[in-house]
């Protein structure tokens, strides 16, 4: 009994995060017209007002995010063409991220530092991990098996490492950045400023969900390894 309720908990640690943000973007997704603006128009404007004409924004399926390279603001259509709360809110943290990288925010550069020097490894390990059984085979080497584990380490370990560092940025994005400029342009409905702050707190902790579910797939793989 234990053992299930030790299993249950883990289980709800690791899923329970993702959940609850999906149920909050959710729940104030409606109604799609809360306000005058949608989704993306407000991120032109917040752009436009913060000095950054240069970037711009675009409709994406690979969920919501700031583009530091490209210099762009990329909404998923719930978001761009919607006028929820859920979607202006959302737009303020995105645009957030692009106030960062204008005024060299550190922990946000540290992490695209990280993401550019950790892509190598990822592909090595990606690259090792298909190639090992194929070296088994030819070389007869008894212990590939350590290689292989390598590779995968290699491989999750730093995906979990840049989602836990992404955090600080996150949580700036949301309460440092996005929420005073939706409270001090008096874009919120009153009655939504704390709706708007559970928002932004789900915003900020996808990527906690992302790092439990990549320390999951790590232990998954060390369960395989060990077979």
């Amino acid at each position: 009994m234990p053992f299930v309720l030790i299993f249950l908990i883990i289980i709800a640690l690791i899923f329970g995060p993702g959940l609850w943000v999906r149920r909050v973007l959710r729940r104030y997704s409606e109604p799609g017209d809360r306000y005058p603006m949608t989704g993306g128009q407000l991120a032109r404007r917040l752009l436009d007002e913060s000095d950054l004409q240069q970037v711009e924004v675009e409709l994406t399926e690979d969920g919501d995010h700031y583009d530091p390279t490209t210099k762009t603001v990329r909404l998923t259509a719930d978001h761009l063409n919607s006028s929820s709360l859920t979607a202006i809110t959302v737009a303020a943290h995105e645009v957030g991220h692009a106030i960062q990288d204008k005024h060299a925010y550190r922990p946000f550069r540290l992490r695209g530092l990280l993401v550019r020097l950790t892509a190598p490894i990822e592909r090595l390990g990606a690259l090792v991990l298909m190639l090992a059984p194929v070296i088994g085979v030819v070389t007869r080497v008894p212990r590939v098996g350590a290689l292989m584990f390598v590779a995968g380490f290699l491989t999750l370990a730093t995906s979990t490492v840049i989602h836990l560092i992404t955090l600080p940025t996150e949580f700036d994005a949301s309460f440092g950045r996005a929420l005073p400029i939706l409270e001090d342009k008096d874009i919120l409905k009153e009655y939504d400023r704390p709706h708007a702050r559970r928002i932004l707190t789900a915003a900020a902790l996808t990527y906690v969900s992302a790092s439990l579910m990549s320390l999951l797939n790590i232990a998954r793989w060390l369960a395989i390894v060990r077979r």
